[in-house]
């Protein structure tokens, strides 16, 4: 899961779709214009908070930023029609399923009676009211490469070599990096101390840096630095956690300890014989609320109530999170993932996010079969591409939908590059992950605002925040178009996109520059308004 989450400081230095009936229509959908990117324009003032909060949803055209025009589809497209009930199932480290803005938007299995210990519909998985939690009591994980490492027979030859030159590069790593970064957190804690006493508060804003004035040098350079740290989009107190995080990985990595632990054996199963696959539990939140912060904000991004006056705005209406835990912190299993997504399927999702990855997949067949099962049962799975900045075309990325990076086995998976608040050449997400055959299609994955532990909310950003917002724009097209195929709603996706055809900076190096056109198939970002004028031409066929 390492590299699908938000960015880490290091990288610095039984619900079923009803039938829906013919609704009553003012605006004939399919004679209006799509929206085509305006060429040559870019913001020329700062956005507000509020603005930033809600970007993936404002318009390309009309507020010159490359959100996903939600907020004009529910305005001119959706205002009179109705749309029927859609189950997402997010496959991720858990969900705060308590939060305010999520606990009305809740997937129940009304086969099950709540704490009676049975397992009422005798599915495998006892008092699965929300979903079920394959990974019990663990939050933390090994990385796939160190698994690799300690048990050689999971593979052949050539990947477990891989898998140890990583392992021997990461440390290789760790140790430049130990001592730049251990600077960094004392620098950091240094400047917040200077910062929070010259304001007279001990939490405050990037705007409150900025306008700070003074002659004082100290407090001019604790300034420069507090700028530049909180340029990542935490709060301090996050950001000093985040940075004391890393450094705790790069510790345990340097004394050998990553390989040391087996942090599976709690669970009880076996996680290389997938016929061992009942295990888990219902606590679908985890043993700790503040290691569901990823897959909390996740479902926010898709389902948080719309206009409710708390925090954010989700982008389907109508919709229910069936949460699967199946993500720790570390890499996620192979067997954790294809069981979580044949669970979300069988229990009538028809989106599936997943906002995790890895380079190494032992165990990918299992997965491949599980994506072609949802197949099958006509559901689509959104998948985020990646934050190591790199070619997917030759770059492990897995689970994905093609085994030679080819040729597709099946046709209801859609990968996600993230996008960043900019219009212009800075456009896509510097941390992004691209590909000419294996992304698909780019999607708003910086500074999203959404749902956190405990009724917070908070700006995130990574390829993970990009993915359920294509998620949302799916949910928002089965829930008024529920006659339309999983495949169908990919295409759509990709083919009702907004196209932009300038050149762009790619990976954060301003020197590479190249055409959008080539890292993606579609070339386009996804619009939620094209997207529903385009499936509701296609319905009619």
């Amino acid at each position: 899961m390492n590299t699908i989450k938000p960015i880490c400081i290091s990288a610095f230095a039984a619900i079923v779709l009803a039938g829906c009936g013919a609704q009553k229509q003012t605006v004939s959908l399919p004679t209006l214009p799509m929206i085509t990117a305006p060429m040559n324009v870019k913001k020329t003032t700062a956005l507000t908070e509020n603005q930033l909060q809600r970007w993936s949803h404002l318009d390309i055209v009309n507020d010159t930023i490359p959100g996903m025009s939600v907020d004009r589809a529910y305005a001119e497209l959706l205002k009179d029609k109705k749309g029927v009930p859609v189950i997402v199932g997010i496959v991720d480290s858990g969900v705060d399923i308590e939060h305010e803005d999520l606990k009305n938007v809740l997937w129940t299995n009304i086969k099950e009676i709540a704490g009676n210990g049975i397992d009422d519909d005798k599915n495998g998985y006892v008092d699965d009211i929300h979903g079920w939690n394959f990974l019990g009591d663990i939050t933390k994980e090994n990385l796939e490469y160190e698994r690799i490492i300690k048990n050689k027979t999971l593979v052949d030859d050539v990947t477990y070599q891989e898998a140890k030159k990583l392992n021997d590069d990461k440390i290789a790593e760790a140790k430049v990096n130990q001592e730049r970064l251990s600077g960094m957190l004392t620098a950091t804690t240094a400047a917040d101390k200077i910062i929070a006493k010259h304001l007279g508060k001990d939490t405050y804003t990037v705007d409150e840096v900025k306008a700070i004035e003074s002659t004082d040098s100290t407090i001019l350079e604790a300034k420069g630095m507090m700028m530049r740290m909180l340029s990542f989009g935490l709060p301090v107190v996050d950001l000093k956690k985040a940075i004391s995080g890393d450094l705790e990985g790069m510790t345990t990595l340097l004394n050998g300890d990553n390989l040391k632990q087996d942090y599976r054996k709690v669970l009880g199963d076996n996680p290389d014989d997938f016929s061992d696959n009942k295990y888990g539990n219902n606590n679908v939140m985890g043993p700790d609320k503040e290691e569901i912060l990823h897959g909390t904000h996740v479902a926010g991004i898709v389902a948080q109530s719309r206009y409710n006056n708390l925090g954010g705005d989700g982008v389907a209406n109508n919709v229910q999170i069936l949460t699967v835990r199946a993500v720790p912190d570390g890499d996620e299993y192979d067997k954790d993932i294809a069981l979580g997504i044949r669970y979300a399927v069988d229990n009538g999702a028809k989106v599936i996010n997943g906002s995790f990855g890895k380079s190494f997949s032992p165990h990918a067949q299992w997965v491949y079969d599980a994506i072609k099962y949802a197949e099958e049962k006509d559901v689509l799975i959104v998948h985020a591409a990646g934050n190591d900045a790199k070619d997917i075309d030759t770059y492990n990325n897995y689970p994905n939908d093609s085994k030679d990076k080819k040729t597709e086995f099946a046709d209801n998976m859609i990968t996600i590059g993230a996008l960043n608040f900019e219009y212009g050449t800075k456009v896509v997400a510097s941390f992004s992950n691209y590909g000419k055959l294996n992304v698909d299609v780019f999607a708003p994955g910086v500074k999203i605002y959404a749902t956190t532990p405990n009724n917070t909310y908070r700006y995130l950003q990574g390829t993970s925040m990009a993915s359920p917002n294509v998620a949302g724009v799916a949910a928002l097209i089965r829930s008024y178009y529920p006659g339309l195929t999983a495949s169908q709603v990919k295409h759509i996706l990709m083919d009702s996109g907004v196209a932009i055809t300038t050149n762009v900076v790619v990976g954060g190096n301003l020197k590479d520059s190249r055409s959008f056109t080539t890292l993606s198939q579609s070339g386009k970002i996804v619009n939620a308004y094209n997207a529903l004028l385009m499936a509701e031409k296609m319905s009619k066929k």
